[in-house]
């Protein structure tokens, strides 16, 4: 199930680092963004599968726990944040905090 790759996946993203839906889905073999995008929303096993490390390709902080902004954005940002990600503008810097697999 694609879901569970992602999940398993998403849980090797390091505190500090952000990856995006786009290099989770290729790292699947697949172009599927959305349906990345969208085992995330539902991710059942969060804070274990740490879902909030997951950006757009532009940097820019998304989709949190089903919702694009307000109280949800502003709790991926503080996850980040305490995890020593910096954020201007709701963007992370992709050169700086980029994790790769």
């Amino acid at each position: 199930m694609l879901a569970d790759k992602v999940y398993s996946l998403c849980k090797q993203i390091p505190k500090g680092k952000v990856t995006t839906y786009k290099i989770l889905a290729e790292k699947l073999n697949t172009k599927a963004y959305q349906a990345v995008g969208q085992a995330l929303r539902k991710n059942p096993y969060a804070p274990t599968v740490p879902c909030h490390r997951v950006v757009s390709s532009s940097g820019h902080l998304h989709g949190f726990k089903g919702e694009r902004e307000g109280k949800p954005m502003e709790e991926k940002k503080t996850l980040l944040e305490q995890e020593g990600v910096k954020i201007e503008k709701n963007k992370v810097d992709l050169k700086k905090y980029i994790h790769r697999f």
